[in-house]
Order: C-alpha cells, then structure tokens, then sequence
C-alpha cells in the first residue's frame, strides 16, 4: 500500500540528509515531490535519482535561499505556476552550528535563527492557506536538543533554542488550524549526515541507549507515518527518533 499516492509534499533541505531520505522515501509512498534547497547541482542529481528509481514519479527541484522571505514568496508564485499544488509541507531546512555562549555574534545569531526558525514561518505563512484549502498537513524538523527534557552541551547556545522555537511554533499552528490541517514535530537525535562535520561518534554513542547513531532512513519512516493518513487524529505531536537519547 502506498501511504501518500495522490499526494504533493514539498520538502525544504530535500539535497542531502534527512531531507534527501525523506524526498525518496516519499516518493516510494506514491507521492510526487517538490524539492527546495540552495545547491541547483545537488537538486538536480537528486530529481535525477528519484527518476531512475520510480521512472513514474512527478519530481521538481526549485532553489531557493530559505533566509529570504522574499525569496520565499517568489518559491510559492513558482511552485504554483509549475502546477504543483501543496498538500504537505516539510520544513527540514536547518543548520547545525555550535557556539560557546561567549562566541555568540549577531551574524550568528541570524544565521541560526533564520535558518532553523524564520524559514520554517515564513514557508508556512507562503503555503498554509493552499494546505488548509487541501487538508493536508505540515511536519517540522526540530531536535531532540530543543525538548526542555534535553539540556545539554556547552556549545549549544543557539541551536537549541533556534530548535525549542521551532517545537513551540509547531504546537500553536497545530491547536490554532486543528479544523483544517494537522502540525506535527519530529525531534530526531544523533543521526549520521553532512550536518556532522567530525565523523568521530565516539563521544556520542555511550549516550545514546540503542548503542548506535540514527540514520536518515529511520526519520524518513517515521516522518512518512506522521504525514500519512496512518496518523490522521495526531496533531501538535512530537515525536522523538533518538534511539532512546532524550529518555
């Protein structure tokens, strides 16, 4: 059974990570695709593999520098122009930076904010009405590091708050569009992607109680689960896939 045939899903990050695992997992589901990022080559190879896999799936990749809500708002005019129409909106795009809290500066600051919390608003402000319109829903990526369950770290100072943002935005779209759509949150854990720039896990697998990092076919599976009809009474969720970490 393909969980989300019929439906239209755009992903933000779709280039690489949890948001490229998510783009084929999706379209394994029978959905078609929209993918945003900022690297043309990256989304372009990526529509180029989603092809080669399911020669029938309908897949376009759109850049964008979800930093600019401008940018943001000519994303939407394009998307529709190409007769693509939302039925599940994404927002994966995110970065990972650590900063000790005396090596904050105000570029970034914004650099994180922007990225991890502003995109998520702003691609959500461009679409919901259409995804209201349809009665689909919207999934956010947080993290694990932004649950106040989950303090930890000397170097985390922005992330996770830029990340408890996101889950906290979440849950008021979710009880203030419950009769529309659902809002769901997924908070994943230490899972192997660039976003990793130091591959030694060493320091990080005594904590993790599974004895292993996640990898992005394991947020891809849950996330396919909280879009689909599977989980059609779950809003304002969130839902860890940590291994056990944040318990």
């Amino acid at each position: 059974m393909q969980r989300l045939q019929g439906k239209t899903i755009l992903i933000t990050g779709a280039t690489s990570g949890l948001g490229e695992a998510m783009a084929h997992r999706f379209a394994e589901e029978g959905a078609a695709i929209v993918a945003v990022g900022r690297s043309r080559e990256r989304g372009e190879q990526l529509i180029r593999d989603l092809v080669e896999k399911i020669p029938s799936v309908r897949a376009r990749f759109f850049p964008c520098d979800l930093t600019d809500a401008n940018a943001i708002n000519s994303l939407r005019k394009a998307v529709q122009e190409s007769g693509f129409f939302i039925d599940i909106l994404v927002n994966n795009a995110g970065v990972f930076k650590t900063y000790r809290l005396e090596e904050i500066t105000p570029q970034a600051y914004d650099l994180v904010f922007r990225t991890n919390v502003a995109a998520a608003i702003f691609m959500t402000q461009a679409f919901i009405e259409e995804i209201c319109e349809r009665h689909g829903n919207i999934l956010n990526v947080a993290s694990i590091g932004g649950l106040q369950s989950y303090i930890a770290g000397r170097s985390q100072y922005l992330y996770a708050p830029s990340k408890a943002a996101l889950i906290e935005f979440s849950q008021l779209c979710a009880k203030n569009y419950a009769k529309d759509i659902r809002v769901n949150c997924l908070c994943p854990g230490p899972n192997d992607t660039p976003i990793y720039e130091n591959k030694d896990f060493s320091r990080i697998l005594p904590s993790i109680p599974m004895g292993r990092m996640g990898e992005p076919l394991d947020v891809a599976r849950a996330a396919a689960f909280l879009i689909s009809e599977e989980a059609s009474y779950i809003t304002g969720a969130i839902l860890t896939v940590d291994g056990g970490s944040s318990i």
